[in-house]
């Protein structure tokens, strides 16, 4: 039994006002259950709802901060220091909710929390099982959020798939709120695949065993958001209506389109969140969705194109960078032009390859985002010196701050073997080094340098001219810095300090003098960008790549390292 001097494991909600939406998946997962909740997100703050969203991840790890980026995507950065998964990205994007740590739900935590209060004697010596404290536990992560201030209505989205048994925990701590309420207080939706077979048949079998699934875990859905590459018929959304219990109106097609905040509206014309506002007894306020539409005009009607390259370790997988990716495209549609985003894995870039190379110099700007280890350091080092001595617009994140530095140190300074501790311990010229905090660190979770942290800029540097003001916040997410050690000589080569840490003791961005748009950033930018305001790094990023695509000469040969040969590799890969 819960200790009975708290309130811990009180979950029925004080705040009656409060409503929740469930929202879950099935047949398979990756089908949007994470857009389909900052959708709706959207469409009820646009009528004057406030707004919280909560990813379940039924995974074991505590959050993703040590999770490969090949089997998990981004990891998505909040201002409290958070690792969560990618969705809370598209939350951020779609909504205003603030997020923090307590919009990220693990199995690790739950249990994590479970154990330590065990261990504590909360209990009093009673037996611990998943029903009540696991689920206890859950439901009271996921109505803490109402207990905020302009909250009116919660949704949580529960990662996975319908069926899966790591989720068997969330959704019953979901069928217990639903039970524990009002029949206006609640709602739930289930996310499921219409397969289209090759004679262009849609089948509405595999929805219909996924609907099955999730009432033998005792949640009936109320709407079904359906996947599939065309508009459903009538006819289909007959039979789902007949054989998921599912009324026709809460059958929402979920089509196919070409741009995601295309959602939105997609849902608001078959009235989804009218739908669902009415099911809470709520007041169905004029919607305020110009912004939407106008964003979505003008990615239609954008006549001009800019190519940017993009060399990361992780480009293989879509979803790796898919905050930076956004963020392109944001800045790209805010200045009336489409974006042609090209990937490059820099080992390629490494061997020379001239098919990769003739690519390369056939975009307006290049792009190094953040990643750890040594795999593809060369070919990234390659790709900026080809930026900063062709005067091709460049943008450095994290890591891509590190590449420049280094390129700089060996070619510019001759400093011979310059490189990062991380890639290389016993290099003789460590011009970017551990942050002192994190030496002796044995753990790798939650203890780099995470979160919002205050930068100062200096006056007439590009970031400041993007900002427009002089101190700035932004999210980190790193354990290695530039060396302070070589600043002076850096400086005096041209390698201009463009920003520090609020207290000045540490770089936090730089850029290329004389050039037309080099800059490296120690944070996150990706992180705060949105569709409706693109952020200031990225639109000045790709304003220059787009003015300098006129004016740039095309190098006849790629790029060759002027002082040393390819380093050999050491230290941890990833």
């Amino acid at each position: 039994m819960p200790n009975t001097d708290t309130q811990a494991y009180n979950t029925h909600n004080p705040h009656k006002a409060c409503k929740y939406v469930f929202v879950t998946g099935g047949v398979c997962s990756s089908l949007g259950k994470g857009l389909t909740a900052a959708s709706l997100g959207s469409l009820l703050e646009s009528r004057g709802y406030g707004v919280q969203i909560v990813k379940i991840d039924p995974y074991l790890n505590v959050d993703a901060g040590t999770m490969n980026p090949y089997q998990h995507g981004e990891v998505y950065v909040t201002d409290d220091g958070a690792e969560t998964d990618l969705d809370l990205g598209n939350y951020a994007r779609f909504t205003s909710a603030e997020l923090s740590k307590k919009n990220s739900i693990t199995t690790g935590q739950v249990y994590f929390e479970v154990i330590e209060s065990e261990r504590q004697g909360r209990y009093l010596g009673g037996t611990v099982q998943v029903v009540p404290h696991i689920t206890d536990t859950i439901k009271k992560r996921i109505m803490r959020l109402s207990q905020q201030q302009g909250v009116d209505i919660v949704i949580t989205e529960v990662g996975g798939t319908v069926g899966d048994i790591e989720s068997v925990p969330f959704l019953e701590a979901i069928r217990q709120i639903i039970h524990e309420n009002d029949s206006d207080v609640t709602c739930t939706i289930h996310v499921t695949l219409l397969p289209q077979l090759a004679n262009n048949e849609l089948k509405t079998k595999p929805t219909q065993h996924s609907v099955r699934d999730l009432r033998v875990a005792g949640i009936r859905p109320e709407f079904l958001i359906c996947r599939s590459p065309v508009l459903l018929s009538q006819e289909h959304r007959s039979k789902l209506e007949l054989l998921s219990d599912v009324t026709r109106e809460g059958v929402i097609s979920s089509y196919d389109v070409d741009n995601i905040y295309e959602l939105p509206l997609l849902y608001s014309e078959q009235g989804l969140e009218t739908k669902i506002l009415k099911k809470f007894n709520l007041a169905i306020r004029e919607p305020k969705l110009q912004p939407w539409h106008d964003y979505i005009n003008s990615a239609r009607k954008a006549k001009k194109t800019v190519r940017i390259a993009m060399v990361g370790k992780y480009v293989q997988l879509e979803d790796a960078y898919k905050s930076v990716d956004e963020a392109l495209s944001h800045a790209a549609t805010k200045l009336n032009a489409q974006l042609q985003l090209v990937k490059f894995d820099p080992e390629l870039l490494e061997q020379q390859q001239e098919d990769e190379w003739e690519q390369l110099r056939a975009c307006d700007g290049v792009l190094i985002p953040g990643g750890f280890g040594t795999r593809g350091v060369y070919g990234m080092l390659l790709s900026a010196e080809y930026a900063r001595t062709q005067h091709i617009p460049f943008f450095g994140i994290c890591l891509g701050l590190h590449i420049m530095v280094i390129e700089y140190s060996r070619n510019v300074l001759n400093l011979r073997g310059a490189d990062s501790t991380e890639f290389k311990l016993e290099t003789k010229h460590p011009v970017i080094c551990l942050l002192s905090e994190q030496e002796g660190i044995a753990n790798l979770g939650g203890t780099m340098r995470l979160g919002a942290n205050d930068s100062v800029l200096v006056k007439d540097s590009k970031p400041y001219l993007a900002y427009q003001q002089e101190v700035i916040s932004e999210r980190h997410r790193h354990r290695y810095e530039v060396s302070n050690k070589y600043l002076t000589d850096l400086v005096n080569a041209g390698l201009m300090i463009a920003g520090k840490t609020a207290d000045g003791s540490l770089v936090e961005s730089m850029q290329w003098s004389g050039h037309p748009w080099g800059v490296g950033v120690q944070f996150h930018p990706e992180f705060k960008s949105r569709p409706i305001y693109p952020h200031p790094l990225f639109r000045d990023f790709i304003k220059y790549s787009l003015d300098s695509k006129a004016k740039r000469h095309k190098s006849s040969a790629p790029p060759h390292p002027t002082t040393e040969k390819k380093p050999r590799k050491s230290g941890t890969s990833s």
